[in-house]
């Protein structure tokens, strides 16, 4: 947004034009260039000249004088938190040019999903169903949005169809606009005569998308996966990107030993360079990646407490230095984790890391998903809560009814919209949208997905006198510790509960699989009346 003069700066400041008669901003000057006011006012509140960061001159010193002004001091220096580990040396992010025009976002689908089977059987792991409203890859849209990044790819190649339905759906009408170009986009794999195959992993897959990447105008392409959750402003992280100079910034989260020995570790410099890589190291390999993660910005005790710091799997490349790396210098490396950048720090490009000490889940596996999901069940706080009204997570808007509870026991639930609960009881358990749970039914530690669609009164009567199981969970069934995918029949007086406490089991032709202990029915399974699992 251009300002044509100090009043309307302070107009988008929220101080109001009245300031326009303060004769010491009008002097200021008349030409104001901003890139959004929203990082203005943020830039503002926080206090100290250093939040300005990049800011047109103008603007600061507009700023400066308004901070020491009567108004100003009615603000105080209080109102928003402490920054972040790893963040700016800036205390606000005043990308120039803006995040808007300059990044461009690369959302990485992942592969055939085989560790979340059954629920990747008819659809791409992205568009996997979570928290009763939403799928997964809202979250790395959703922080691209509330990120001001509006061109997104999303790049898959299994069971894309639902995907791209839900993002077309979702996202088609609301990114573009006057001025500026937005887009949520699918890239499938495919093949052409320059190659053949499908996507060998992460650095092939944008390898084969690059000559459409390198046409956009931008500096940086940030790389994301399409099946974490997690919450993060990347204005920030792209920030910290500009201001090392680097030309590859990993995002990292810190680790204690315990948890370290499952994720690729880094080991960095006194400036925050990582200078060595290891792969689910242990014993004293492990040991030996230790890192004083007060570098990063961690506090003492907490980098006491994880002295390791683990690869999210994200990264803001420069475009230049992505160009090089896949066509020249590693024109065969398939995966970015395990190869393109410890090659890249083998080769001497300035590889640099960023600290995020929040919650991150990667939702790779059955047990991961069923955590994370009743994760947002937990009290007093979620693991992860969607009810954050300055960086909400969007989804597919579907103009559902409210949901309708009839004499139902319902505790530390979450309900999704236009779902039917009769007198039933329901503990600890995420329902998704348009369930239907009839009466006697007992819902515990459990993940209904919920339905595509609805089932009039007379439609599900018409099924049952021909024999048939309608969608929804029938009367006095048990379900516990379980996932029950989208469109599911289950019956009257069922009992999903793994009885025997079963581990292990593919029982695909009866409906569901076991995995890690944890009960999962397929999507449009048909599970009998008196069936127990």
């Amino acid at each position: 947004m251009a300002f044509g003069t100090t009043a309307q700066l302070a107009h988008a400041l929220h101080v109001g034009r009245s300031s326009s008669s303060d004769p010491s901003i009008e002097g200021l000057g008349s030409s104001v260039t901003a890139a959004s006011s929203a990082s203005f006012r943020h830039a503002f509140l926080r206090g100290g000249a250093s939040s300005l960061g990049s800011c047109h001159s103008v603007t600061r010193t507009f700023i400066n004088h308004y901070r020491s002004s009567s108004r100003g001091a009615r603000w105080g220096h209080g109102l928003i938190s402490p920054r972040a580990v790893s963040d700016s040396s800036y205390d606000e992010v005043c990308l120039d040019p803006d995040a808007g025009s300059s990044v461009l976002s690369i959302i990485l689908g992942g592969g055939a999903g085989t560790r979340l089977y059954p629920l990747t059987k008819k659809r791409a792991k992205p568009a996997v169903p979570l928290g009763a409203n939403y799928r997964l890859i809202d979250i790395p849209v959703s922080n691209c949005i509330n990120s001001n990044i509006r061109k997104i790819y999303v790049l898959t190649q299994f069971n894309s169809a639902s995907l791209n339905r839900h993002l077309s759906r979702a996202y088609s009408s609301n990114m573009g606009g006057y001025k500026h170009e937005g887009f949520v986009e699918v890239l499938a794999a495919q093949q052409s005569p320059e190659n053949p195959n499908w996507f060998q992993g992460t650095a092939d897959a944008v390898r084969q998308y690059l000559w459409l990447f390198e046409e956009q105008q931008v500096m940086e392409f940030l790389i994301l996966a399409g099946d974490h959750l997690y919450r993060m402003d990347y204005q920030k992280f792209i920030q910290v990107h500009r201001e090392t100079a680097a030309d590859i910034t990993v995002a990292a989260l810190p680790m204690d030993e315990k948890r370290a020995t499952a994720f690729g570790l880094m080991k960095i410099d006194d400036e925050g360079r990582i200078v060595e890589f290891a792969e689910k190291p242990k014993g004293e390999f492990l040991k030996a990646m230790k890192v004083d993660t007060t570098i990063l910005g961690l506090d003492e005790e907490r980098a006491q407490e994880l002295p390791y710091i683990a690869s999210m799997g994200i990264y803001v490349v420069s475009k230049d230095a992505m160009i090089r790396l896949l066509r020249d210098d590693f024109p065969q490396a398939n995966d970015f984790g395990s190869e393109v950048i410890p090659g890249a720090t083998s080769i001497g490009m300035k590889v640099q890391a960023y600290l995020f000490d929040g919650y991150w889940e990667d939702i790779g596996t059955i047990e991961a998903f069923y955590n994370a999901n009743l994760g947002i069940t937990k009290k007093p706080l979620p693991d992860f809560s969607f009810y954050d009204r300055t960086a909400p997570i969007y989804t597919q808007a579907r103009f559902l009814p409210p949901s309708k509870v009839m004499d139902a026991d319902v505790t530390d639930s979450v309900i999704g919209e236009g779902c039917i609960i009769k007198n039933c009881k329901i503990h600890h358990s995420v329902v998704g949208l348009r369930s239907w749970i009839a009466e006697g039914a007992v819902i515990e530690d459990a993940l209904l997905m919920g339905a595509d669609y609805y089932e009039t009164e007379e439609q599900r009567a018409m099924v049952i006198a021909k024999g048939g199981i309608p969608v929804g969970i029938g009367c006095n069934t048990h379900i516990k510790r379980a996932i029950i995918d989208k469109n599911a029949h289950i019956g009257d007086n069922v009992k999903i509960i793994n009885r025997d406490g079963v581990q292990e089991a593919a029982r695909e032709t009866d409906g569901y699989f076991i995995k890690s202990g944890i009960v999962t029915v397929i999507k449009d399974a048909v599970i009998p009346s008196g069936i127990i699992i």
